[in-house]
């Protein structure tokens, strides 16, 4: 148990610091499209790739941000149920969901994602607007975000059936939502 706890620690560090990747593309994407629409309006100047550039931010936001947030336990829920259960039984609810539901699925979209990417790869594919970018590095981060997604859930299970074992992880808390 204590391999798979490192292994879960290097994928909790991995991840954490692509979530860091993932709020300043954030912060970019809005400066980028700032500053794309002074110069639009000050200067009558705009290029596609800067629209672009946005979208491939914004993938890099949702598919590294997914395991990132997973990692951070927090991840949208049902609190009326899941907040009224023991340690042990959120425990079991988090390594069934994850085994039954969120590593067959990363695996299934992480799969089907991956031609998807090397038919843009293989073509050297270029978006068809003017002076727009090369696809298939944006179509790279589907699989890529998939995979990390799946890694970090296996890193979750782990965690969780540590603490059945008795063991002392450290748990992301989980806490409900002030509405």
């Amino acid at each position: 148990m204590q391999f798979l706890l490192m292994f879960s620690k290097a994928v909790d560090w991995f991840n954490a610091k692509l979530g860091v990747l993932a709020n300043g593309c954030v912060l970019l994407a809005c400066l980028v499209s700032a500053g794309n629409a002074m110069i639009r309006y000050a200067f009558d100047i705009s290029s596609n790739a800067w629209l672009e550039v946005q979208w491939y931010m914004f993938s890099v936001v949702v598919m590294f941000g997914a395991s990132y947030t997973l990692q951070r336990n927090e991840h949208v829920r049902v609190d009326v149920i899941f907040m009224n259960l023991s340690a042990k039984a959120q425990a079991w609810v988090d390594i069934i969901g994850g085994l039954l539901f969120l590593l067959p699925a990363c695996v299934v979209i992480g799969w089907f994602s991956w031609p998807f990417f090397i038919e843009s790869w293989h073509t050297n594919e270029i978006s068809s607007n003017a002076g727009g970018l090369l696809r298939w590095p944006v179509k790279f981060i589907i699989p890529l975000g998939f995979a990390l997604l799946f890694f970090q859930g296996l890193s979750e299970i782990i965690k969780r059936i540590a603490v059945l074992e008795g063991l002392k992880v450290e748990l992301a808390a989980y806490e409900r939502p002030d509405q």
